[in-house]
Order: structure tokens, then sequence, then C-alpha cells
């Protein structure tokens, strides 16, 4: 007698696992995405243009802060008045203007790229530093000379005349930089749409389901 030989089932034939072309196009996994030329050269114009605005810092400042008087004897040179709180307005007034243009020209940087990017962060905040130094100085050159002894001979005896601008708090001036870069985060952060996930390259090269899904049954018994 003869034995009959069952042939073994049919199994489906394996393809091989296919990368999902989203991984080819994207950079490599763990380096930082690469920075143009042009992220660079808008970087460079937002710290022009931002630095070139400390000019209107420093008029504002000249026009708004509070006048201190000094008068002369004769002699010697007083405050006018001992309990006037010029001296600590003109730095409450710069910090004040500095932190409203701060939060305009982040704005403005926004409105204008609509993006984010290290490069126009970078330019940013280099622009704003810059910015309140023009400032600080442009005030101080426009403002009321420091030459005490020869305003007090201008002026004459017992002749109040104004006293000239000064910053006590040299902290102040980091206050355009901070409040830009802050103001230009938060609008990128809510604003700016946010890019897709990065797909996992072990996920995409993973093998389809039905690869290790069990072969056909023999329908015959």
């Amino acid at each position: 007698m003869t034995e009959a030989v069952t042939p073994p089932p049919s199994r489906e034939p394996v393809e091989p696992p296919v990368l999902d072309e989203r991984v080819l196009d994207q950079p490599a996994a763990t380096g930082a995405p690469a920075v143009t030329a042009a992220e660079i050269r808008d970087g460079a114009a937002v710290a022009l243009l931002v630095g070139v605005a400390g000019v209107l810092l420093g008029l504002l400042w000249v026009w708004l802060s509070p006048r201190l008087q000094y008068v002369s004897n004769g002699q010697a040179v007083f405050l006018k008045d001992t309990e006037s709180e010029a001296r600590i307005g003109s730095d409450g007034t710069f910090l004040l203007l500095s932190a409203g243009l701060g939060a305009l020209s982040a704005a403005a940087t926004f409105l204008w790229r609509r993006a984010g990017g290290v490069p126009l962060v970078i330019g940013l905040a280099l622009g704003s530093v810059f910015a309140a130094l023009v400032g600080w100085r442009l005030g101080l050159w426009l403002g009321p000379s420091s030459d005490l002894v020869a305003r007090a001979k201008a002026a004459g005896e017992g002749v109040p005349f104004d006293a000239p601008l000064q910053l006590l708090a040299y902290g102040v001036l980091l206050v355009w930089p901070m409040a830009a870069v802050a103001v230009h985060l938060a609008l990128t952060a809510l604003f700016t749409p946010r890019d897709p996930a990065p797909v996992a390259p072990w996920a995409a090269a993973y093998p389809p389901p039905h690869v290790h899904a069990d072969p056909t049954p023999d329908p015959r018994p």
C-alpha cells in the first residue's frame, strides 16, 4: 500500500519591508535643522532695523522724562527740591519706554516673517541691546549739559536750571531686549503652526502585519 502524501500548506509570498518615503526626506534624526542663508539675512536685517529704532527711544526719553532742577547760591549748586522724585522718574521713564518699544519691535518682527528661528531671535536680541545703548547715549547728548558749573554761571545766582539726564540703575538697559525676546517667543508659540511629528525610522521600516500573520490553513481535510 502506498501512503498518501499531504502537500505542505501554501504560504503567501513574503514581501520585503518598505521604508516610508517621509523618513528618507527627513534630516538626520539627532541633528538640528540647518540654518539657511535667507534666515541669517533676515536676522541681520532685524538687528539693523531694531538698532536704528533706538533713536526713537532717545528722543522720547528726553521729551517725557521729568526734570530735576538745581539752583546755585554763587558758591555751590544745590537741588531746588530735595524731595523731588524726578531723579528716579528718569529711570522709570526709560524702563517704560524700553518695555513698550521692545514689545512693538517683537510684534513687528513676528508680523514680518510670522515664524520663529534662531537667527531671527538672535538678531532681535542684539538689535534691542544696541537700540537701548543708542537711546541712552542719545538722550544724554540731547539733554541738558552735564557741566553744572558752567550752567550755574550762565543761569545766575538763585535761578533754577535743569539737571542733566542720567540713569541710576543700568539694569534698565536690558529691559528692551528682554521684553522683545519674551513677546516674540510668546507670539511664535501662540500663532505659528506646529511642525508635524517626525516618523520614527523603526516604525516605518517595520514589516507590514501580513508578513507575521499565520499561514493560510489548508481547507482540505
